[in-house]
C-alpha cells in the first residue's frame, strides 16, 4: 500500500537486543488529507538501514510511503504494525503547474480556470463548452 503525505513528526529510535542480536526501531507520523480534515498515521521502520534512510527526511517533508500492515495479539489485545518499506520524496515539480496551465490559471484545487470568461477549462486546456455552444436537439433525436 502507499501514502503520500507531510512528516510531522519524528520520535526517538528505540534500540535493543533479542536472541537474534542487536535491532533499532523508529516511528515516525505522516499528515495526509482525507475528506475535509487531515488525517494522521503513524508507522515504523526497522533495522538500521531503514533508521539511516529515515534520517535523511526531515519534518515538513512531502514523502510517498510504501508500507505493509499486519497484526498481532499480545495479552488478549490486538495491534495494528504499520512497516514502512520505502520512503520516497515527492517531487515538488511534478507538483507545480505545466506552463500551459499557469496561463489559464489554477485554483488551490488544481483545476484550471480560463481567466477571461470564468468558465472551467477543460484537461487540454480548451474551454469548456457553454450552454451557448450546444445546439439545438432534432425531433427526431431518439436513442432507438
Amino acid at each position: 500500500m502507499d501514502i503520500t503525505g507531510k512528516i510531522t513528526r519524528k520520535l526517538a529510535v528505540q534500540k535493543g537486543v533479542s536472541a537474534r542480536g542487536e535491532w533499532q526501531k523508529q516511528e515516525f507520523v505522516i499528515e495526509y488529507q482525507e475528506g475535509q480534515y487531515p488525517s494522521f498515521v503513524c508507522f515504523n521502520v526497522w533495522g538500521a538501514d531503514k533508521v539511516n534512510e529515515l534520517a535523511g527526511y526531515g519534518e515538513g517533508d512531502e514523502v510517498k510511503v510504501s508500507f505493509n500492515i499486519s497484526a498481532r495479539e499480545y495479552a488478549g489485545r490486538w495491534y495494528n504494525d504499520l512497516r514502512a518499506w520505502r520512503i520516497e520524496r515527492v517531487n515538488d515539480a511534478a507538483r507545480q503547474p505545466a506552463a500551459g496551465a499557469s496561463a489559464a490559471g489554477t485554483t488551490g484545487t488544481g483545476t484550471a480556470n480560463n481567466t477571461a470568461s470564468g468558465q472551467p477549462a477543460a484537461g487540454n486546456g480548451i474551454p469548456a463548452p457553454t450552454i451557448d455552444d450546444l445546439s439545438e436537439p432534432e425531433e427526431d433525436d431518439l436513442p432507438f
